[in-house]
């Protein structure tokens, strides 16, 4: 992809789009960089970029700055329907994503990890597997470092382990993992792509230029991700935690196996008990995982000793801390209906579940059975609570707190000792915080208070 000389526009000035106008630049490319933030917003990054020569269009979209390009790079956080995109995609000018852009320049091998939830639990335990057995691995994409920002490490010889969001994939078009994993899908971001057809379809372009010697990972227990395997030309494998599979990763009689082609005998490769994570869905992430660096070449006890020592991602049920005798978890990263029921079904009862955030058009009356089942009190949060009240009214009680600190003291107020305060809130978060990261600091913050120490001697 030649980039010298070429108008090139970044749209969205996030983590992605601020790489991506760096790399541009470097590649000699005319960069101008398009944001809705005011320049007062945009304060700490506008200066690097001018001193890169990087124009800055600050506060709005102007139709004629998207005209006068050669190339557009959209950000994942911009969505397609945008006016300004939308006329300059009729128009026939190239739209492309980060992603997308990475692609065409990466070098070596690529694993790319995407569904509707487990992705950045299962893309990090890749991560560190791969890290165990190959001396040049790097780790990026949706889980914190752009995609773009991995291309000037990276190696022939080498492997990019690569989070992928829907965001990311629908701007796609050449982007070609060796391994494509699909965890699950279920309905989430239907507020941006507007059905689940179109949730599905963006999801499914991972493996759009995928070839038979090339891989596809499928969750044989999932009912709308199993499909994809009548779409694509990969060799597929398969994972399950409740059946036997021929070509894969299954559990059998409590221990988990690899079975690397049809022909082949099971091989053993750790007890279901030895993995350090809560939840059947972490057991359905660590046989994605043991499928997918398994089809990388590691070594079964490489692969046995890496999970055996891997702990929770942060804000993925991740445990806080124990005030008098209540355990509190933080599963900020549960930003959909079918996370947060994940979440709670890893507790057997004496949930207090802060619950709310921005509705992403999710219907929670599918928690009602496990809220009856499992949960004590729910305590409402942001600009969703009084959704969630008419979906879950009646499922156990429901504390409107409307923000997480008021929650989280009310929530430890009524909690008894050996009972739970789980943050999982079926929402994004971006009507009161910055994203989900944010929201499970400040929680973990109310929750190193209560201890009454300084939030460095909790960490």
């Amino acid at each position: 992809m030649e980039l010298k000389g070429k108008k090139v526009l970044v749209v969205g000035l996030g983590k992605s789009g601020l790489a991506a106008a760096l790399f541009l630049r470097r590649k000699g490319a005319q960069v101008t960089v398009s944001d809705v933030r005011s320049a007062a917003a945009l304060a700490t990054d506008i200066p690097a970029l001018l001193d890169q020569g990087i124009m800055v269009e600050a506060g709005g979209h102007g139709l004629l700055t998207f005209r006068r390009q050669d190339l557009i790079v959209v950000s994942p956080g911009v969505p397609l329907d945008t006016p300004e995109l939308v006329q300059v995609r009729n128009f026939g000018l190239p739209v492309i994503g980060e992603l997308e852009l990475a692609a065409r320049f990466l070098m070596g091998r690529t694993l790319a990890i995407t569904g509707s939830n487990g992705k950045t639990t299962t893309t990090s335990l890749c991560g560190e597997i791969l890290t165990a057995a190959f001396p040049h691995v790097q780790v990026g994409g949706n889980i914190g470092v752009p995609v773009i920002a991995l291309v000037d490490e990276s190696r022939q010889d080498g492997w990019s382990v690569l989070e992928v969001s829907s965001f990311q994939l629908e701007t796609t078009y050449q982007f070609h993992p060796n391994i494509a994993l699909i965890l699950n899908i279920t309905p989430d971001h239907l507020d941006r792509h507007g059905s689940l057809e179109n949730y599905v379809a963006a999801k499914e372009r991972i493996f759009a230029n995928q070839e038979p010697e090339d891989a596809l990972i499928l969750n044989a227990d999932d009912d709308v991700a199993s499909r994809a395997a009548a779409r694509t030309k990969s060799r597929i494998y398969w994972f399950s935690r409740t059946r036997i599979i021929r070509q894969g990763a299954f559990v059998h009689e409590g221990a988990i196996y690899f079975r690397p082609t049809e022909q082949s005998a099971p091989e053993f490769i750790l007890k279901v008990s030895a993995i350090p994570l809560k939840g059947q869905h972490n057991v359905e992430n660590v046989l994605a995982a043991i499928c997918a660096v398994r089809l990388a070449g590691v070594a079964p006890e490489i692969v046995r000793a890496t999970v055996e020592r891997f702990r929770a991602v942060e804000h993925r049920l991740e445990f806080v801390a124990n005030v008098n005798g209540v355990d509190y978890y933080n599963d900020s990263k549960a930003t959909n209906v079918d996370a947060a029921m994940k979440a709670i079904a890893a507790f057997p009862s004496g949930i207090h579940l802060i619950l709310g955030g921005k509705d992403k058009n999710s219907d929670y009356r599918l928690m009602r059975p496990l809220i009856q089942e499992r949960v004590k009190a729910i305590y409402t949060i942001g600009a969703a609570a009084e959704k969630i009240f008419t979906h879950v009214e009646g499922s156990a009680p429901i504390v409107n707190s409307g923000t997480l600190d008021v929650a989280v003291t009310k929530a430890a107020g009524a909690a008894q000792p050996g009972e739970i305060i789980l943050l999982a809130p079926a929402c994004s978060s971006f009507d009161q915080f910055e994203n989900y990261e944010q929201r499970g600091q400040v929680f973990k913050d109310l929750v190193f208070a209560r201890r009454g120490l300084p939030e460095w001697q909790n960490a």
